[in-house]
């Protein structure tokens, strides 16, 4: 080294160090040396928002920079994933999008991607498991029950959905095809117009988050039929799971899993990974997450790939059989 070089190498080093740079001994600046890009493709204060910001705060002191949270809504959740797809992969750049971005959307839009080309998986933070309601004038109080008065009143049974091609409506699609059922679907706009459909009897059966209907049971204004997941929920431990109530297939639920553009570095994504999975195993993260009526979740990124698999194939059988075509 030169005698200007080493009179510079200090100098640059203190920039780099007061720019809250980190130089490796190769020269290049260490990961992550700015804040971290995280489009969330739904409306501000929705529940890609409220879970997501129960581990921000944690992962972003482990990593040392925050994520800049921007809201890209419409089409289902398609605009802002479109919008992730088609980004350079800059390693700061993520996508926290929900079941319909990764698994239903491909078949409900003609516009829509496919998302293992298009994203590389990281984990799954957060699932809200689908818990089947009824109003509390139907005569059933179990799930198999339903499926029997189902049967012997065809098209009688009315169900919301916040829309056409949502969990929702689709959790109850497949429900009605295990069980041989006909109900006449009623969408809205919206999850809460949906669950006051049901409180108010214009609807009589609604496949939703326990978020969206808690304040309904505390009411008794609706009742729970059973969970779409493998175990109890420990927020709801009386009401049983669908294994337990006869319909061992019937798993649902709305999940929120974090993917970055196709092409970013796996080291990156390992790191990513490992900092969620931190988060996410955290009792007071898990707690939090049980108020809000969901489970954490935090797996591996061969894991989610997997799961993107297997659902998007159990999906399009429910949507090929509900007759649903792309818009």
């Amino acid at each position: 080294m030169n005698s200007l070089a080493r009179i510079a190498m200090p100098l640059v080093l203190a920039l780099a160090a007061g720019a809250g740079w980190t130089v490796n001994s190769a020269g290049a600046e260490e990961w992550p040396a700015r804040p971290i890009r995280l489009v969330i493709p739904y409306a501000a204060g929705g529940a890609g928002d409220a879970t997501f910001r129960q581990v921000a705060p944690m992962v972003e002191k482990r990593l040392g920079q925050p994520f800049v949270i921007e809201n890209k809504p419409g089409a289902g959740g398609n605009i802002g994933a479109a919008d992730v797809s088609r980004a350079d992969p800059d390693d700061y750049t993520l996508l926290l999008g929900a079941t319909n971005n990764f698994v239903t959307n491909q078949f409900l839009y003609k516009s829509s991607i496919d998302p293992l080309k298009a994203f590389t998986p990281i984990t799954v933070m957060s699932n809200a498991p689908t818990v089947v309601t009824v109003h509390p004038s139907v005569p059933v109080k179990t799930l198999k029950e339903l499926a029997d008065y189902a049967t012997a009143n065809p098209g009688k049974l009315n169900y919301s959905s916040p829309g056409i091609g949502t969990p929702a409506h689709l959790a109850a699609e497949y429900f009605s095809s295990l069980a041989g059922v006909e109900m006449v679907h009623v969408p809205f706009r919206g999850g809460g117009p949906a669950a006051m459909a049901l409180a108010s009897n214009e609807v009589q059966v609604f496949f939703t988050p326990f978020t969206l209907i808690a304040g309904l049971v505390q009411k008794d204004a609706v009742r729970m039929l059973a969970v779409a997941a493998p175990q109890r929920m420990p927020f709801i431990p009386e009401i049983p799971t669908t294994a337990e109530a006869g319909f061992p297939q019937l798993l649902t639920g709305n999940w929120w899993g974090f993917v970055a553009p196709a092409g970013t570095d796996p080291k990156i994504l390992e790191r990513l990974n490992r900092e969620f999975q931190t988060a996410l195993n955290d009792p007071s993260v898990r707690q939090r997450y049980g108020q809000l009526g969901m489970v954490a979740v935090g797996n591996s990124r061969e894991q989610f790939a997997e799961m993107i698999k297997t659902e998007a194939e159990r999906w399009k059988k429910v949507i090929d059989a509900a007759g649903l075509t792309p818009q």
